[in-house]
């Protein structure tokens, strides 16, 4: 069961900006709209050294605004808020999009350090991020991998994290869990974590990136009808020299195939034990999404805060940042001042 979080006062003045902003998107032509956002990109970029990598950014909005940090999936980039970003800094916050370690402009310190793409590791990343930029608090929202990492620092770093959106709910996983096999027609989503179990899966992958993305976006969010620019933008993040290994183990490890590194076991321990989240959240779910997510009734009592789910319709697919952004804003400004 949920419980609705009501919009206060206070948000009623950010919420009336973003449906000005919708309204002019909304009146122009589709056509045109399509070719002027796959245009846009989130830039300049900004860049810092926090733990182990040096993690390239884009930054919006007022510096004294409330914080909020959007995390994007695989095989995505940042480009999966380049709408709801600007509409979050209009609304008045400071808004930080990072990208993830093995995309992008992000790079690791040092060529010594594991190219480890285990759960926990990508929330300490993010983390790290908020202590170099002196960060104390923020609303931390995501999709994909994004959505994992964000429910992870809400879990493990409740201190940390003032509000969640998650796209899909309550994605924290761990090796045991993927260990259980699955009904078939759940088992055949996930051909791509097989796929990549093998060596032929990693060559495979480092040889087709590019098409292997496409490919994903395809089957994630069949009524998407995204253009080559608006991919193209997106698929330059996947260059990164340390993309392939960073998925590969990640999916190796989910299946145990892999170890991760000792140092970050106590944590992947914690979240072992399906760590209820106490911070409000709001979940939310496309009506077309394809590729494998839990049921909403699953996850529900995972979230013992200010709690509610919210269907998002229209064919709205797996990256409902991108193809919902209104709708995504909307949630993130919800929880952040509700």
């Amino acid at each position: 069961m949920t419980s609705s979080l009501q919009l206060p006062r206070r948000t009623f003045l950010a919420a009336a900006a973003l449906g000005a902003a919708a309204a002019q998107l909304a009146a122009l032509t589709p056509a045109f709209a399509q070719a002027a956002g796959a245009s846009r990109r989130l830039e300049p970029l900004k860049s810092i050294d926090a733990g182990t990598l040096n993690i390239g950014y884009y930054e919006a909005g007022p510096a004294d605004g409330a914080p909020v940090i959007l995390l994007h999936g695989w095989p995505y980039d940042i480009h999966m808020f380049v709408d709801v970003a600007p509409a979050l800094a209009a609304a008045g916050f400071r808004v930080i999009v990072p990208y993830l370690r093995g995309y992008g402009t992000t790079r690791f310190l040092s060529a010594d350090t594991p190219r480890n793409g285990q759960q926990s590791v990508v929330a300490v990343d993010i983390i790290a991020l908020m202590d170099a930029l002196k960060i104390q608090v923020a609303t931390v929202a995501g999709c994909d991998w994004g959505a994992r990492t964000a429910c992870i620092m809400a879990a493990l770093w409740p201190q940390r994290v003032k509000a969640l959106v998650s796209v899909s709910g309550y994605l924290i996983g761990s090796q045991e869990a993927g260990k259980v096999p699955l009904p078939p027609q759940a088992e055949l989503q996930w051909w791509y974590q097989y796929y990549f179990a093998t060596e032929r899966g990693r060559a495979g992958y480092e040889k087709n990136r590019h098409d292997f993305a496409k490919l994903i976006w395809q089957t994630a969010s069949p009524k998407w009808n995204f253009d080559a620019a608006t991919f193209d933008r997106s698929a330059v993040a996947l260059d990164n020299p340390d993309h392939v290994a960073i998925t590969v183990h990640n999916y190796r490890w989910r299946l145990g195939l892999v170890e991760g590194e000792a140092k970050y076991q106590a944590l992947e321990d914690r979240l072992a034990k399906a760590p209820v989240i106490g911070v409000p959240t709001i979940t939310l779910e496309g009506d077309a999404n394809g590729a494998p997510h839990p049921e909403p009734s699953a996850y529900a009592k995972k979230f013992s805060g200010r709690y509610e789910h919210r269907l998002v319709s229209g064919g709205i697919g797996h990256n409902l940042p991108q193809e919902a952004p209104e709708a995504f804003a909307k949630a993130v400004i919800d929880a952040a001042r509700g």
